[in-house]
């Protein structure tokens, strides 16, 4: 199973995220559960990254752990654009739970 936690901030910020484990939806390389979360998250810190200011610190593991920190504290127009694409991630991953909850769990902390 393929379990994310999202990070808040006392003020309801997201301040980052963890993913870590495998659907085992299928055999490696055919798991379309794996590869859409996969294909969510990436393509979300792609987005951070190419089009706002922020510098997000990650760190990735071959055993499927993606773990992503925000610099804290935030604020002004970066944070609002940040924010914004985060949470268009979380309703994307949140849409595959929806599909798979057997293979994907969201918590929101």
């Amino acid at each position: 199973m393929i379990q994310i936690r999202i990070s808040h901030t006392a003020d309801g910020d997201i301040s980052g995220f963890t993913m870590q484990g495998h659907a085992q939806f299928a055999d490696k390389g055919k798991d379309i559960v794996c590869a859409g979360v996969s294909a969510v998250a990436f393509g979300s810190l792609n987005a951070v990254i190419a089009l706002t200011p922020i510098e997000p610190e990650i760190t990735i593991e071959e055993d499927g752990f993606l773990n992503c920190s925000l610099p804290q504290p935030l604020g002004g127009e970066g944070n609002k654009q940040v924010q914004l694409l985060l949470e268009g991630m979380i309703v994307s991953l949140q849409t595959i739970e929806r599909e798979y909850p057997e293979f994907v769990k969201i918590k929101l902390i």
